[in-house]
C-alpha cells in the first residue's frame, strides 16, 4: 500500500500520496492510468511511453534509480535522451520557496519526497506479467 494520510476531517478522508502527486504533475501527459495516453500526449512528438511496463522492460525490476532521475531532471542524464519532460525537481524546488518562505526547512526533504511518492506509485502501477 502507498504512502497515506489523512486530512484531519470529520470524515477522517485518507489521501493516496502517490497518487495524488502522480495526477497533479503526470496524468496529464502519461495517462491517470500511466499508459501513455493522457491529453497531452498526442502534442509532444517523441510519444509518451506507457509508464506501466518499466519492469517489465527491466528485467521485471522496477529501476527506482532511474525513475527518480528521470522525475527530478536535474541532473542531465545522457541515456535518457531528449528532455521533453518538465524538470519537476526544480518545479518543486521553487513551489516549497514560495509555500514555506516564513519557516526554515530542507528544500531537497521537499523535493525527494514527492519524487519519491511518485516512483512509489509507479511502482504500484507495474502491469503483470
Amino acid at each position: 500500500m502507498g504512502l497515506i494520510w489523512t486530512t484531519g476531517h470529520a470524515q477522517d478522508e485518507k489521501v493516496d500520496v502517490g497518487k495524488y502527486e502522480y495526477i497533479n504533475s503526470c496524468a496529464a501527459c502519461h495517462g491517470e492510468e500511466g499508459k501513455g495516453d493522457g491529453p497531452l500526449a498526442g502534442v509532444i512528438e517523441t510519444g509518451i511511453p506507457d509508464l506501466t511496463t518499466l519492469s517489465q522492460r527491466n528485467d521485471n525490476v522496477f529501476p527506482l534509480a532511474r525513475v527518480y532521475e528521470i522525475i527530478d531532471g536535474r541532473a542531465d542524464v545522457q541515456a535518457h535522451g531528449s528532455r521533453d519532460m518538465p524538470v519537476w525537481g526544480q518545479r518543486y524546488g521553487m513551489e516549497a520557496a514560495e509555500k514555506y518562505f516564513d519557516f526554515e526547512y530542507d528544500s531537497e526533504s521537499v523535493i525527494r519526497a514527492r519524487i519519491l511518492a511518485i516512483a512509489e506509485y509507479l511502482h504500484r502501477l507495474q502491469a503483470e506479467e
